[in-house]
């Protein structure tokens, strides 16, 4: 998910690490691996603990090193930066593992929100874990708990798939899976698609309620409420745009649910 700023895309805050280069303990923050929640669009979102971890560490492991390199600017933060995304994260796995058994930090963010929730980080952490290593989270933003308080369906328990699947045969399979649960289910959707998973919700359930938050924390924020009929018929006039969460009601909602 991408962050809200007025910063130019082309300006870093600090020394980009595109290749590992070994890096000495500084003691400053507590050996481990530390997986620090940032904003989900509005900068302004993170805590106190976040920023002292940031900059405290010794490296900081990111997605993406320009995109996480404006959050820090954003909040004067100069730290080191590593990459670690899906398609490198096996080969920095003993790099960083090396480093935290040397005494070492390293605070893992994701591009927006916790990391290894639909990021990168899952097998690093199961890594650590599995070296006896320290890991701690420090919570923040949550799109899916976002989304999901202010949705208006209920919360506890609820269901949460990530993203949906590319393919429609997968998507129907998923969908169908959510219309017959007895909780509310919880998705990431690409605007490109949500038009056509809301013709299969449609479809299926016409009457069922169905919310999209989209773009949240953000400047053009939106709920959008009410059965999926009608919420196909409005993104089928209005295209939709940024970063979708897609919330499924239960199949046997409660009474108090009357909207």
């Amino acid at each position: 998910m991408s962050l809200e700023t007025d910063l130019p895309a082309e300006e870093s805050p600090s020394d980009e690490v595109e290749l590992f280069e070994p890096v000495a303990a500084s003691g400053r923050l507590v050996p481990g691996l530390h997986l620090v929640a940032t904003p989900i669009g509005n900068m302004r979102d993170i805590t106190q603990r976040a920023l002292d971890t940031l900059r405290t560490a010794d490296l900081v492991a990111c997605e993406d090193t320009r995109h996480s390199g404006m959050l820090l600017k954003y909040h004067d933060i100069r730290a080191r930066l590593i990459s670690l995304n899906e398609h490198n994260e096996a080969q920095r796995i003993p790099q960083l593992l090396d480093h935290v058994r040397q005494g070492g930090s390293v605070a893992l963010i994701s591009d927006a929100g916790m990391p290894t929730v639909s990021d990168p980080g899952q097998r690093l952490v199961g890594a650590a874990v599995a070296a006896g290593l320290h890991v701690e989270g420090i919570p923040g933003p949550s799109a899916v708990l976002t989304a999901l308080a202010a949705s208006g369906l209920p919360t506890t328990p609820f269901y949460f798939g990530g993203f949906l699947p590319h393919k429609k045969g997968a998507r129907t399979t998923e969908l169908t899976a959510a219309l017959q649960r007895d909780c509310t289910s919880v998705f990431f959707e690409s605007p490109y698609r949500l038009v056509d998973t809301l013709a299969i919700l449609a479809d299926a359930a016409p009457d069922r309620r169905v919310v999209v938050a989209r773009e949240l924390t953000k400047k053009f924020e939106e709920f959008k409420r009410g059965p999926a009929s009608i919420l196909l018929t409005y993104y089928q006039t209005k295209t939709p745009k940024g970063e979708i969460t897609l919330l499924i009601a239960p199949v046997d909602p409660p009474k108090w649910l009357t909207w």
